[in-house]
């Protein structure tokens, strides 16, 4: 049994370094308190760094993602710090990153007790990342390695689409982390739908953070809506509805941590003897090897 804890994070303005580490610093300190073992942060989570710049900087859409580039190093530094210092796996959200090739790439890493694991790009962009904020797709999808299971990350939008985590499933992956960003109830409910449809078809576990609240000053991050969720297959030993867990009522301020449990040895035992074989049943012409072509109108 595992404990894992995600966070419903309200974006708040913090406008000097001080303030936004002794911030972070005592979140995940309410969670690891929790007995927490593993801390999931939203998408975007890592944005509020721009309310460190000045006014005019941090309320323009590009000005914002180029003027945290410098603080990036630092705010690794203090997620590493966190992790290390409570023995704990923490995915602290994502942010924009200037790749060596000029462009900006949504990036969310993962620190263990031990410091940096690696990281997980985003690979299917939002009409608003592709049209309006630049932000371009990553390429790979990673299982990371750890004490508490084998785990992969799915940030958001790609939640919706059915082939990359069952990539992730097929590299062994148990859980999924989603950290998710959405700015309408429709929005957040795509990217949770997916993440439970996600869940049912590979028979793992899949562990949403959302974004919350308002936040006026930042035009990418300034209307929230979500709540956090554990999501498994609903099968012998599990909830009937799939829903593991739940955050608190998306009408609900500030920020909540949904601390939960997690059987692993109960998944494997599902995906065994469960009422269904789903992982084992997924259409063979789906097999890595065939669904990369593309299909053609002819073959329709």
């Amino acid at each position: 049994m595992i404990r894992l804890a995600a966070c419903q994070y309200a974006i708040e303005l913090l406008e000097t370094w001080d303030a936004y580490a002794e911030h972070l610093q005592a979140l995940c300190a309410e969670a690891v308190h929790g007995g927490a073992q593993l801390l999931l942060l939203p998408e975007y989570a890592g944005l509020v760094l721009s309310g460190q710049l000045p006014a005019a900087q941090r309320g323009d859409l590009h000005g914002s993602i180029s003027g945290i580039q410098p603080l990036i190093p630092r705010w690794l530094a203090l997620c590493e710090g966190i992790a290390r210092e409570h023995g704990v796996y923490l995915q602290p959200g994502s942010l924009p990153v200037l790749d060596s090739d000029g462009r900006y790439r949504n990036r969310a890493w993962l620190f263990g007790p031990q410091g940096m694991l690696g990281h997980q790009d985003k690979l299917m962009m939002t009409r608003f990342e592709k049209e309006q904020w630049d932000i371009s797709a990553g390429s790979g999808l990673k299982v990371f390695d750890t004490a508490l299971g084998r785990l992969g990350i799915l940030i958001c939008y790609d939640n919706e689409f059915p082939l990359l985590a069952r990539r992730l499933a097929e590299q062994g992956a148990d859980l999924i982390l989603a950290p998710s960003c959405t700015d309408t109830e429709a929005g957040y409910h795509r990217v949770r739908i997916g993440a439970q449809a996600r869940a049912l078809e590979n028979q793992i576990a899949v562990l949403q953070s959302p974004t919350v609240g308002l936040a006026p000053w930042s035009p990418a991050l300034d209307v929230n809506i979500g709540r956090a969720g554990l999501f498994v297959p609903p099968d012998y030993g599990f909830p009937a509805n799939g829903i593991m867990a739940e955050g608190v009522d998306l009408s609900a301020s500030g920020s909540h941590w949904l601390v939960c449990a997690l059987d692993i040895d109960a998944l494997l035992s599902v995906r065994e003897r469960g009422q269904v074989h789903i992982r084992k049943d997924w259409p063979g012409q789906f097999s890595q090897s065939q669904y990369s072509d593309p299909v053609t109108h002819d073959e329709l």
